[in-house]
């Protein structure tokens, strides 16, 4: 096979004509990847002083293509409008980014189409707004930055972001569209046997930096060298990006945004709490907060005082269901109903319908404040696949109607998830940390252990 740029001659005036192990693998296996990924990467200019023409005109065209985005798409342009442009010729091949500072080598930019430019500033943009260094942890670096560059790329080629860069190879592969970093790095360590990360490597389109350079002082404050980063530059440089994310998607609107910034905007936004807390605020809600000393709480009689009741039809009415598939412990059933029993301490009046489930329902019990102590000696009972519709049907079934429903499971049903439109519905989720439920009210259970 010939690859679709075998004859091509790139800038650094060699010609390229080796098909990569990546072709050969993806062609193995049918995986529909563009021509540009298949070539390995054009070597890059030897470095060498900066001629100040050359410089000028790098200059004026990322200048010119940070213009362009600002017109044609905006969320990328206001975010590489902030960033200062900065020769590196002394040590960079192509480009890079620390989430401050734009940093080019001007031969490169120069061997560029505009639009080509234009994709570069979006690969930069979105390596800093998606904190890729920062959330690498202990995975293998290499094939943590090839599968940073498959996600940038995948969302900038989807969203029309200026036109791939054909100077060099670019990693794009159909099959990764929409996926986090952490998506494709898993696919890739999977089928790490049959591919050859050296190769992938020499594709990377940019410098990754992860701000241990060899510039002088913290920040590269005289410009030369690889950039060097205090941690607390560090974490100052995702805190100005995050603001910064922010500012440009409401400038440019949620549909100008690539999905996987539109995710990380609701993440910003609509911090996560904890499993613990939804359950309270859930349960709280099925009630009005009105009181009446006409039905004095018996919780108060211990202190010699005299405390508001609910008054008659405020009753707590839920429902509890138990996921019993296999990955479900007894160990956390049995912890998420110590904490409705805790939650349901507070009250007077309530009425708990719980049973268990796989593919049809067992054990439903109804508890209230006369018999809650006995929910600690609750028997779980099942252990089969998930069926969540076998809760909706055993309601219709027993004209159960809960005001709220709360189910435990691990969000792996192998059917449809229920009715959403039959009740108010609460999922807690165990093991499956990429799960949302289609509707619904969802937080991720997390275990003790793990918190300590």
């Amino acid at each position: 096979m010939k690859s679709a740029l075998s004859d091509f001659r790139g800038y650094s005036g060699r010609n390229y004509t080796k098909e990569s192990q990546y072709a050969k693998y993806f062609n193995s296996v049918g995986s529909p990847i563009h021509a540009v990924a298949v070539e390995t990467a054009v070597t890059a200019p030897v470095r060498k002083p900066t001629n100040p023409k050359v410089d000028t005109a790098a200059r004026e065209k990322l200048i010119t293509a940070r213009i362009g985005l600002l017109l044609k798409a905006p969320f990328f342009g206001n975010l590489a409008t902030r960033l200062e442009l900065v020769n590196g010729d002394d040590w960079l091949p192509t480009a890079a980014t620390d989430g401050r500072k734009f940093y080019y080598n001007s031969e490169f930019v120069n061997n560029m189409p505009l639009k080509q430019v234009e994709f570069l500033f979006g690969h930069e943009v979105l390596h800093a707004v998606y904190d890729h260094m920062g959330r690498r942890g202990e995975r293998n670096p290499k094939v943590w930055n090839i599968a940073d560059d498959f996600c940038v790329n995948s969302d900038l080629i989807e969203h029309g972001i200026g036109e791939k860069i054909t100077v060099c190879g670019v990693l794009y592969d159909r099959k990764y569209k929409g996926m986090s970093a952490e998506e494709v790095y898993d696919d890739l360590m999977k089928n790490a046997n049959k591919i050859n990360f050296d190769d992938l490597a020499k594709m990377l389109l940019d410098e990754h930096l992860d701000g241990e350079g060899d510039g002088e002082g913290e920040g590269d404050k005289d410009g030369k060298g690889r950039p060097k980063l205090s941690d607390a530059e560090k974490k100052a440089i995702r805190d100005e990006i995050k603001e910064a994310v922010i500012s440009a998607a409401n400038a440019a609107g949620a549909g100008n945004l690539p999905s996987g910034v539109k995710r990380l905007i609701k993440d910003m936004t609509e911090p996560q709490i904890s499993w613990k807390e939804l359950l309270e605020q859930q349960i709280q809600s099925t009630i009005k907060n009105d009181f009446s000393f006409a039905r004095p709480n018996r919780k108060g009689w211990h202190m010699d005082a005299i405390l508001p009741g609910m008054k008659p039809g405020d009753t707590i009415d839920i429902a509890v269901c138990m996921d019993q598939s296999g990955s479900i412990t007894g160990e956390d059933s049995k912890c998420v109903l110590s904490e409705i029993r805790g939650i349901m301490e507070a009250y007077d009046e309530y009425k708990i319908r719980l049973w268990c489930f796989d593919t049809k329902v067992y054990n439903d019990q109804e508890f209230n404040s006369d018999n809650m102590k006995d929910i600690a000696d609750y028997e779980l009972e099942g252990g089969g696949g998930t069926d969540f519709m076998a809760n909706w049907t055993y309601m219709k079934e027993h004209g159960i109607e809960p005001k709220k429903l709360i189910i435990f499971t691990d969000g792996m049903p192998y059917g449809e998830w229920g009715e959403e439109h039959y009740c108010d519905t609460v999922w807690i989720i165990k093991g499956n940390p990429g799960c949302e439920p289609p509707w619904g009210i969802w937080a991720h259970y997390e275990e003790e252990a793990k918190k300590k």
